[in-house]
């Protein structure tokens, strides 16, 4: 009982930042202090109440648009033509990267279902087969992450054609 006394003294003493102090004693009979309001099934007892008195909150400035600079007479300029060919070109890269990507994630996935359907074995030395199930299933992971690593990248370029 001193010891909640003393507690008690030394937060009304401490400074006038006070917040909120509940205190509460779950299902096990732990008796707990804190300045967060427990929520569910504990009825918080509400010990020393904080000062209610906010700040306010600081004033925000106004963002100024960013001034444009202008171009400068010197700078390259591209006319239409130009960035059209340009744009044709990207487009046909990206298109040849897309065949790529699905023509490797088929492969992929060719990999995968041969490798699910053998299994890693290895010999003992008394000349038994054994399963080696670990490298088995870290084969198959791998194999996973490249498939998921396609299909992302699949997914990428579709976005990128499509803006």
């Amino acid at each position: 009982m001193k010891r909640l006394f003393y507690f008690i003294a030394t937060l009304l003493a401490a400074s006038p930042s006070l917040a909120d102090i509940y205190k509460y004693t779950d299902s096990n009979g732990v008796t707990t202090y804190t300045n967060i309001r427990p929520d569910g099934k504990q009825k918080p007892e509400l010990v020393i109440s904080g000062p209610r008195e906010t700040e306010a909150p600081p004033v925000a400035r106004e963002k100024k648009p960013a001034a444009k600079t202008p171009t400068p007479n010197n700078f390259p300029k591209v006319d239409n033509q130009v960035q059209t060919q340009r744009d044709m070109k990207r487009r046909e890269i990206l298109l040849a990267e897309l065949d790529q990507e699905k023509q490797a994630l088929e492969n992929a996935k060719v990999l995968y279902e041969e490798a699910k359907n053998t299994p890693e074995v290895y010999r003992g030395a008394n000349g038994k087969t054994f399963r080696n199930v670990a490298k088995y299933e870290e084969k198959l992971h791998i194999i996973e992450a490249e498939i998921q690593a396609h299909e992302r990248n699949i997914a990428l370029l579709n976005k990128e054609l499509n803006q």
